[in-house]
């Protein structure tokens, strides 16, 4: 029998920001998303006090007083550098990994005999905590569905230290009697709010079904599931990620933007994210979008959803490019008269930059275009963003808040940790 693991950094954005804040420990902590619009993430103090995942903040203001809550913006650079750290470990004691998220990869654990596994996944998720500072759930599992809900059990019961082996038949059921269906890898909300109305709401019941009906109810996926519960390994091990299908970066901004400077501005910065974002990537866009919201949350403003998409003769990655088919795209959907609370661009049709096909019609000379942004790159890394930026988007990236932002400990040396002895 082969087995693979599942390892969850455990609320990890609100870990991190504990790492270097031993004083934050016992105490409700809660991140928030670009601009401090939401919470997007809760240590388990916060989730007992009944904050839930995507709160808005205005709500929750007076809960987070009441009960001391320590509130973070979100410090992508932090938890990225941190992510990596765990990665890197992950990678030196197994074979190969698949990393599923910023805080989730699969191990490949087929080579390892069972009867050490257990002990295996508590030693791996003892070594992160004490090297990285990140507690981690590991579980282990014939399947990638198996060992995702084998991970969760470490988090519900602490007397497994981190690791938890689950493959024989009698324990796979008990577990799957109390698991609710919908929680399940693979299942998905709409999949279950069919299977509760049909009255089935645990993993069990799901598991229990002939695989017939499941052919006739669902899709392939479902019953690619049902054999996952059951112990078939169906979902394949993938030591790279699959190709992105889609570059996105919006923002909802801290005040409503009324005029078009306003927007072009934070239209054209996005874009420059994005562009750095593709290139770092190695791949080019055939297709770019741009979108504008209002603010939902206001009942007595008019509302308004807009959003544009143009294709490129030749895939790109050049910022220049990029840019200006934003901004004629974004005055295309501006309305005068409406308060925009959010913006983003969107590259789809992506493909990898050595695969671009060129047009007799091009009049671009994309070898300098491409030196020129090589350059740019090179001395924004060196010398931090925006050193060099477009003159549209303005001085300064004002279209990101985050007045609570930790320091980046890890990845600056302006804000690296200071001891006093």
């Amino acid at each position: 029998m082969s087995f693979v693991g599942l390892c969850d950094c455990n609320n990890f954005f609100a870990s991190c920001e504990r790492v270097f804040r031993p004083d934050l420990e016992g105490r409700p902590v809660v991140v928030l998303s670009n601009n401090d619009g939401c919470i997007i993430a809760r240590s388990n103090e916060a989730k007992a006090l009944g904050i839930k995942m995507g709160t808005p903040l205005f709500k929750a203001r007076d809960l987070i007083r009441r009960e001391n809550v320590a509130v973070f913006s979100s410090n992508y650079q932090l938890y990225g550098d941190m992510s990596a750290r765990v990665m890197n470990i992950l990678r030196s004691e197994v074979p190969q990994i698949e990393v599923y998220s910023i805080d989730e990869a699969f191990l490949d654990l087929d080579q390892m005999p069972v009867d050490g596994l257990q002990r295996f996944a508590q030693r791996l998720s003892a070594r992160i905590r004490r090297e990285v500072g990140i507690p981690v759930s590991i579980g282990v599992s014939p399947t990638k569905t198996l060992a995702k809900i084998s991970s969760k059990l470490c988090k519900r019961y602490p007397a497994l230290r981190g690791g938890c082996l689950m493959y024989r038949k009698q324990d796979v059921e008990k577990v799957l009697s109390t698991f609710p269906v919908k929680d399940v890898w693979g299942i998905g909300r709409r999949m279950g709010v069919r299977l509760e109305a049909a009255g089935i709401s645990t993993a069990l019941g799901y598991y229990n079904l002939p695989p017939q009906s499941i052919s006739k109810m669902f899709t392939v996926t479902g019953l690619r599931t049902w054999k996952e519960l059951h112990g078939e390994p169906c979902i394949g091990f993938e030591d790279a990620p699959q190709d992105r299908q889609t570059v996105c970066i919006s923002r909802s901004f801290s005040q409503e933007m009324t005029t078009l400077e306003e927007l072009d501005a934070a239209v054209s910065t996005f874009t420059a994210k994005l562009a750095e974002k593709l290139r770092r990537d190695g791949l080019c866009a055939e297709q770019l979008s741009v979108f504008i919201l209002t603010n939902r949350f206001r009942d007595d403003r008019p509302q308004s959803y807009e959003v544009k998409a143009s294709l490129f003769e030749v895939a790109t990655d050049d910022t220049l490019e990029l840019a200006e088919r934003a901004a004629a795209l974004l005055r295309q959907i501006f309305r005068e008269g409406y308060g925009y609370k959010k913006a983003g661009v969107m590259a789809t049709r992506l493909i990898p930059k050595g695969g671009v096909q060129g047009s007799i019609l091009d009049t671009l000379d994309r070898g300098k275009r491409s030196s020129l942004m090589d350059v740019i790159d090179a001395i924004n890394s060196s010398s931090g963003n925006y050193t060099v930026r477009l003159a549209s988007q303005g001085q300064m990236d004002e279209f990101s808040t985050r007045a609570m932002t930790s320091r980046k400990f890890t990845t600056s040396w302006d804000e690296i940790l200071e001891v006093k002895c």
